[in-house]
């Protein structure tokens, strides 16, 4: 008998019936033992000797493993193709040999895709197992494990409030602050653009003013209304003359198929997935043998892949001319070739579906990326128009563009990032035009806009900058990002990582104390001399010597200081964030409570707090960081109700910022949530109204309202409550949801309680709010939702025959109108109860 390892019961279900009567092939579930959570289990001092701990729901498995091991006449381990693969089927014959359990014949194969043919041919080419492979898993375990459990103590003693740190989560925490940062310091500029709409020959198009008064004009040219009021007025009393046709033809080509990061981000952008449910499903589709391998570096194609996805191009192209006459070869980015697996793709180009729900999309964005990448060029022809007044001192542009061969385009097209600022391209066909043509002037807009700020980072662009820093490897951002989020150091809203108080006190702890171990530069490096491991390049223990000699008495060193030491350098190092400079002038750090004292960072039992240096005279505090990162948490007016005139007030309590309205016991107040971006007042107003009216419920007639509580916001009607995602919801939420969200909690919903119901039709995304918009089968009718807005279809309107632009025009007309108004319909009236009948009297004995 021989016996096969793999890692899941999934993946040993498929290759076992790929496999003869005499393979038995049973899984480890992952990993089987880890390093032991506690002080102790690597040891520098021992030459970086590790304990290893079997996992406690392991037990019964690693039983079965052995048990069979006893019998077997051949051990064949056929964990993943990569480190981790790797490291567990070295963990495996660790474990067999030390229980007396390992056949003589041990042999290693790896295949990346779980096909028959995949299967039997690695099983006719074992090897050994690669050292250097598990070389590198225990370098970068040790490495982990060192750094987080030596660091993590002085942070639980020094910075109160602090969870932990790791190595390549700090680092990416670190990136999210400084964008936090960015923000904050951003102040946006005025500017204003002016544009014509001009017509030739009955074809509508628009010219930006691109030169007035002789001077060519940058973004920031125009600042105020009346210079882009003057730009206006030369342009409408202006005739315009083509004095240039600029056409050029240009060439796309198709991207290479996809990488792990790639994918997330793709993924991320198209599909909205979080980077741990791509790898999910991922995972998923791999183990029924439908794609490739998830976890490469690696970009190209395997030749036999090439031929087949050729094939499927001339078959479904019949033309021929979206076939290139050379197949397309793609060089890898990633230094050490043992990890440079072939790309993802699909195992079979003939099958340009598979699977249902989220299976089912992303492997069609596989196989499209994948089937693209051996197709055509696409040909695209630029044109630029130039039009100039007889002065010559105004100037207008027109530019579009016409795809003349789609090439890979008719199949696949990259979402593309657009930078903060930057104007979209037009892109529209403009109207055949020569030399001395003098379009119609139909109208002309003068538009104002502003300067904005770098966009937060979302999961798609986070992982793309780690890996354009070379922080980390694409296996493992998922896991970096969600641990970001378990430990609250981030929160994402609308798919954007916003850093919290938490976050931002521990980046500061850490630049401010351990600057080389957050550095950029130092990361990377590191991961490169990981990969030389792998490579064979360097020895492991070499690596961690050099990382423990610096590290270890520099921790030591900020262990010996005072807690009061370390909050007075954080202070400093934290002045411009903490005390930015105020409009008028006057001292940031001066107390507003008492006017004579000073504020400062301060240690608490729960974390960081400015306090007034008067304390106990003065007990004005406030909170490390406002909601958004503001850090003005100070209190003041932020304006009138709009229908009363009553002032809305800004105050810091006991429990946090909160606002006022009124005084005394007829005040209404109102705490601030952690996920509103920036207190105003159209957002103090929104808070005040609460509870909110949905509507009446279809089957009690009872109220359904929406409000924020003690625990976050929820929905409530007749005794029965639901949770809401966050703040926004509890503005956004429709009839429609709000119910289907009821019943799903009064069935025992939450995390897994039922399977999200499958969308009826997709229809990509909605041009405003970026979100999916799909066509859902509600409780009480179809409906449309792009994840904020839902909008029921109207009666009349078959949900089959529903287009695209139909399903943007209700949403977007939903959303026009806002929040349901407090009221609605009134409250059913309550039935009386019948009336009693009075006791029958007793008779008289």
């Amino acid at each position: 008998m021989q016996l096969v390892i793999v890692e899941s019961p999934a993946k040993a279900k498929t290759i076992e019936k790929y496999l003869g009567k005499d393979y038995k092939v049973l899984a480890s579930y992952g990993h089987v033992r880890d390093l032991p959570p506690k002080d102790g289990s690597v040891r520098p001092d021992e030459g970086f000797e590790m304990d290893w701990e079997l996992y406690g729901d392991k037990q019964r498995q690693v039983k079965a493993i052995t048990d069979l091991a006893k019998q077997a006449d051949r051990l064949i381990l056929a964990t993943d193709p990569d480190r981790e693969g790797e490291a567990i089927s070295w963990h495996v014959r660790e474990l067999l040999g030390k229980r007396k359990a390992l056949p003589k014949d041990v042999q290693r194969v790896t295949f990346n895709a779980i096909t028959k043919d995949a299967v039997t041919t690695a099983m006719a080419h074992p090897r050994e197992l690669d050292q250097d492979l598990i070389d590198a898993y225990l370098a970068r375990r040790a490495l982990d494990y060192l750094f987080g459990f030596t660091l993590s103590p002085v942070l639980w003693r020094k910075l109160p409030g602090a969870k932990s740190a790791g190595r390549v989560q700090s680092v990416a925490l670190r990136l999210i602050c400084e964008r936090e940062h960015e923000i904050e310091k951003f102040r946006p500029q005025e500017y204003w653009s002016v544009l014509a709409r001009l017509e030739h020959l009955g074809t509508e198009f628009t010219a930006r003013l691109v030169k007035f008064d002789g001077e060519k004009l940058e973004k920031l040219s125009l600042g105020d209304q009346g210079s882009a009021d003057r730009a206006k007025a030369a342009v409408e009393g202006a005739q315009f003359r083509v004095e240039e046709v600029d056409t050029r033809p240009t060439r796309r080509n198709p991207y290479p198929p996809f990488t792990t990061s790639t994918l997330q981000m793709e993924a991320a952008r198209k599909l909205g997935f979080a980077a741990a449910h791509t790898m999910r499903v991922a995972q998923t589709l791999y183990e029924q043998g439908a794609i490739t391998y998830m976890r490469t570096d690696g970009v190209q194609m395997d030749p036999s892949a090439i031929s087949a996805a050729r094939k499927a191009i001339s078959e479904r192209y019949q033309n021929g001319h979206y076939l290139p006459e050379k197949p397309r070869h793609y060089e890898t980015k990633a230094k050490n070739a043992q990890e440079a697996h072939e790309a993802i793709r699909p195992t079979d180009f003939g099958k340009d579906h598979y699977g249902s729900g989220d299976e089912a999309r992303l492997y069609e964005l596989i196989w499209k990326r994948a089937i693209a990448s051996q197709m055509a060029s696409a040909n695209i022809e630029r044109t630029t128009v130039t039009l100039r007044d007889p002065t010559g001192k105004h100037e207008l542009r027109a530019t579009g563009q016409v795809v003349k061969f789609p090439g890979f385009l008719a199949v696949y097209d990259e979402s593309l990032d657009q930078k903060p600022g930057e104007d979209e391209d037009e892109s529209g066909l403009l109207p055949a035009m020569v030399q001395g043509d003098t379009p119609a002037k139909r109208a002309v807009e003068a538009s104002q806009h502003f300067t904005q700020p770098p966009p937060r980072y979302s999961e798609a662009t986070l992982v793309k900058r780690l890996e354009e820093l070379g922080i980390g490897r694409p296996s493992t951002y998922a896991a970096t990002i969600q641990v970001l989020k378990d430990r609250n150091y981030v929160r994402t809203e609308k798919n954007r990582f916003f850093a919290e108080e938490s976050g931002r006190l521990l980046t500061a702890f850490l630049e401010r104390f351990f600057p080389r171990y957050v550095a950029y530069d130092f990361t990377a490096g590191m991961e490169e001399e990981l990969d030389d491991v792998s490579g064979g390049r360097m020895e492991w223990k070499a690596l961690l010597e050099e990382f423990w000699k610096d590290f270890k008495p520099k921790s030591d060193e900020v262990m010996e200081r005072k807690p009061s030491e370390v909050t007075e350098a954080l202070d400093e190092y934290l002045d411009d964030y903490l005390f930015p400079p105020k409009e008028d002038g006057s001292d940031p750090r001066q107390c507003p409570q008492c006017g004579a004292g000073r504020l400062a960072l301060r240690g608490g039992r729960f974390g960081a707090f400015v306090a007034c240096s008067n304390y106990p005279e003065c007990k004005f505090t406030r909170k490390f960081a406002q909601p958004g990162g503001s850090a003005a948490g100070e209190e003041g007016e932020i304006g009138q109700h709009p229908e009363t005139g009553e002032p809305i007030s800004r105050k810091v309590g006991r429990f946090g910022p909160y606002i006022e309205m009124g005084s005394g016991k007829e005040a209404k107040r109102s705490s601030i949530p952690k996920d509103v971006p920036e207190m105003n007042l159209d957002w103090a107003v929104k808070l005040l109204s609460l509870p909110r009216t949905v509507g009446v419920h279809p089957e009690s007639g009872e109220e359904i309202t929406a409000s924020i509580g003690r625990y976050g916001p929820y929905l409530a009607h007749n005794g029965k409550y639901a949770k809401l995602g966050g703040t926004a919801e509890v503005f956004d939420i429709g009839m429609n949801a709000a119910v289907a969200r009821l019943a799903d909690a009064a069935n025992g919903g939450g995390r897994g309680a039922r399977t999200p119901a499958e969308p009826l039709k997709t229809f990509g995304p909605h041009p405003d709010s970026g979100g999916e918009m799909k066509l859902m089968a509600g409780r009480y009718g179809p409906y449309v939702t792009d994840g904020t807005t839902n909008a029921t279809l109207p009666r009349d309107k078959k949900p089959e025959d529903l287009t695209a632009e139909e399903a943007t025009v209700l949403i977007t007309e939903k959303a026009a109108k806002g929040p349901a108004k407090k009221g609605g319909r009134k409250k059913a009236a309550p039935k009386k109860a019948p009336a009693k009948k009075a006791p029958a009297k007793k008779k008289a004995d």
